[in-house]
C-alpha cells in the first residue's frame, strides 16, 4: 500500500493544464515534495504529551509547545519573523488574554444526615468550565432547564435558588416560544451563570447535552462568554451520564425532562433533595501573556519574494485540570500544527524552495474566539503583500479531506482540487454545496485575503476530550491531508497562482 501511495504522489511531478474556471491559470511542471508520515506522527505525539499540559494559552505548557515549534522551524532553516520588533521577541507575536489554571476541583452530592454520598472524579464524570470561578460551595440543588429567564419563558419562576446551586443544560432549547434573539443572550455558560447569580445562586452545574460529545466523556471548553470574570462563582461541566445519575438519585429522568421541555415548550424546573459540595481551586489572570509563533521562508525569486503565502494552524488547546483531567489535543490541533511543520520541512529542502515567501504562523488564543489570528491580522506589517492563506485544522481523524472556502475563493479551491487529482489521491470530498471558511481563516477572509481551510469529514469523534490522544490519530488521513497542503502551498508559492486582485488590497 505504501508503494502505491508513493507512486500516486509521483504523478504530481508532471503537471499540465490546471483549469481554474473563468480565470484559468496555466500550470507548469513543478516537482512536488513528499511529506514524511513518521515526522507528522512525531510532532503530534510530542505536542499531545502530558509535558505540554494541554497547551492552554497563557500558561507554561503552551509556552513550552511554542518553543518546541520554534526550534523545529529553526532547524528547517525558517527564520523568525517579529511582526512588531519594538514589543515582541523574534518568532513571537505577543498579546494578552484570559487564562484560568484549574489546580484542583472536588464535587460530591449527598443527603444531609445520611450515608448517601457520591463523589465524582475530575476528568472522569466532570470537568470545570474554562472560566470557572474559584471557591467552596455546599448547598441544595435546583434544576432550572436551560437557565433562561425572560418574560415569556422563565425557568426560574416557581423555584427558589437563593443560596443554592443551579443544575442546568448546556445549549438552547431546540423548539420554544422564545425568540432567537433572546435565546442568544443565554448562549454561553457565563450568560447562564450570571442569570443564576442574579437570582441568588452560589454556583452552576451545567450538564453537557451536546451531540458532538459522548455521554461519558467530559468535554473541555475555554471560552465561556464575555468578561467580566465571575471570581468566586464555581461553574462545573458535567457529562450527560453524570447528569443522568444526579437525576436518578432524585427519582427523576434527565432525558425525559429534556424531552418534556421540547415537547411542551414550558419550563420543567424543580427543587432537588440532595445537596452538592463543590470546591474549586483556580488561578485566574485577565491579562495573561501568550504569543503566536511566526516564521518566514524568504522567496528565492527576487521579483516575487515580496509576495507572501501564509500557512497556519491553531497551536493552543483546552489544557489540563488538576492531576486527573488532561485534554491532549492530538487532533485538535496538534495534527494541524504537524502539517504546518512538515510543510516547512519539505519546502525548505533543496529543489523545493518557492519563489514567493512563505510565512508559517501557529496561532494562540484559538480557543478564545480565535484571538491569535485576529492579532496576527492586526499586527502583521505586510498585510497587503499576503496573496493567500492556507489553514490546517483537525486533520487526524475522518474518512476524507474537506477544503472549505470554495464559495468565495473558487480559484484558490481549484488549485487544491487540481493537486488532489494530479497526485492520484482523490481524497477531497466534493459536493455541489459551496462552503465558506471558518476558524482562524475568518480573520483573513474579513480582509478579503483568499483563504482555504483543510480539515476532515466525519472527524470530530474526539472533540476536546481526554481521548484525543496520538494513538487515535489516523495516520493515513493525516498523511494525505498534509501532502495536499504541502503541494497546494508549493504551487501557490511558485507564482502560477496570480494572487489577489488590486481591489482587494485597497485600505488593507
Amino acid at each position: 500500500m505504501a508503494k502505491n501511495y508513493r507512486s500516486a504522489l509521483a504523478m504530481a511531478l508532471f503537471v499540465c493544464l490546471l483549469p481554474l474556471g473563468a480565470s484559468a491559470q496555466r500550470s507548469i511542471p513543478i516537482p512536488m515534495p513528499t511529506v514524511n508520515p513518521d515526522s507528522l506522527i512525531k510532532h503530534v505525539t510530542e505536542l499531545s504529551s502530558e509535558a505540554y499540559e494541554g497547551r492552554l494559552a497563557g500558561t507554561r505548557g503552551y509556552d513550552r509547545a511554542a518553543r518546541y515549534c520554534e526550534q523545529v522551524l529553526r532547524s528547517y532553516g525558517v527564520q523568525g519573523y517579529a511582526t512588531r520588533p519594538e514589543k515582541s521577541r523574534s518568532w513571537r507575536e505577543e498579546f494578552e488574554l484570559e487564562s484560568n489554571e484549574i489546580e484542583n476541583c472536588k464535587f460530591n452530592i449527598y443527603i444531609p444526615g445520611s450515608k448517601d454520598r457520591r463523589s465524582f472524579t475530575l476528568g472522569n464524570e466532570f470537568c470545570c468550565a474554562g472560566m470557572t470561578g474559584r471557591g467552596y460551595v455546599d448547598a441544595e440543588m435546583v434544576f432550572c432547564g436551560y437557565g433562561i429567564d425572560v418574560n415569556q419563558y422563565n425557568e426560574y419562576d416557581h423555584v427558589d435558588v437563593q443560596g443554592k446551586i443551579v443544575v442546568l443544560l448546556t445549549g438552547l432549547p431546540v423548539s420554544s416560544n422564545v425568540p432567537q434573539s433572546v435565546q442568544e443572550q443565554y448562549a454561553t455558560l457565563r450568560d447562564k451563570a450570571r442569570t443564576a447569580e442574579r437570582h441568588g445562586a452560589l454556583g452552576v452545574l451545567a450538564v453537557n447535552i451536546s451531540p458532538s460529545c459522548l455521554p461519558y466523556e467530559p468535554q473541555g471548553r475555554v471560552y465561556c462568554g464575555e468578561m467580566p470574570h465571575m471570581k468566586t462563582f464555581p461553574i462545573l461541566h458535567l457529562t450527560m451520564d453524570c447528569g443522568r445519575e444526579i437525576f436518578a438519585a432524585e427519582g427523576a429522568n434527565l432525558d425525559s425532562a429534556v424531552a418534556r421541555i421540547e415537547r411542551l415548550h414550558k419550563p420543567q424546573s424543580f427543587e432537588m433533595r440532595r445537596h452538592a459540595e463543590i470546591d474549586v481551586n483556580a488561578i485566574y489572570r485577565g491579562d495573561a501573556v501568550t504569543s503566536n509563533v511566526v516564521g518566514i521562508l524568504p522567496g528565492r525569486d527576487k521579483r516575487m519574494a515580496d509576495e507572501i503565502i501564509v500557512v497556519g494552524a491553531s497551536l493552543d488547546g483546552v489544557g489540563m485540570q488538576g492531576e486527573t483531567c488532561l485534554f491532549p489535543g492530538a487532533d485538535i490541533n496538534a495534527s494541524g500544527v504537524a502539517a504546518v511543520l512538515e510543510t516547512a520541512r519539505v519546502l525548505s529542502m533543496p529543489g523545493f524552495h518557492p519563489k514567493r515567501s512563505i510565512v508559517f504562523v501557529l496561532f494562540s488564543g484559538s480557543e478564545q474566539q480565535y484571538l491569535g489570528s485576529r492579532e496576527f491580522i492586526a499586527q502583521f506589517p505586510r498585510l497587503r503583500r499576503v496573496e493567500a492563506f492556507i489553514n490546517a485544522q483537525n486533520l487526524g481523524y475522518g474518512d476524507s479531506v474537506v477544503v472549505l472556502g470554495d464559495n468565495k475563493y473558487p480559484v484558490l479551491a481549484q488549485i487544491a482540487y487540481g493537486r488532489d487529482s494530479l497526485s492520484g489521491l482523490h481524497s477531497i470530498l466534493r459536493t455541489e454545496e459551496k462552503t465558506n471558511v471558518r476558524g482562524d481563516a475568518r480573520a483573513f477572509d474579513a480582509m478579503d485575503i483568499p483563504s482555504l481551510v483543510f480539515t476532515t469529514h466525519n472527524g470530530m469523534h474526539h472533540n476536546r476530550v481526554s481521548s484525543d490522544v496520538w494513538e487515535n490519530i489516523d495516520r493515513r488521513i493525516l498523511t494525505i491531508s498534509s501532502q495536499l497542503i504541502a503541494e497546494t502551498v508549493m504551487e501557490l508559492g511558485e507564482g502560477i497562482y496570480q494572487g489577489r486582485s488590486p481591489q482587494s488590497k485597497i485600505h488593507k
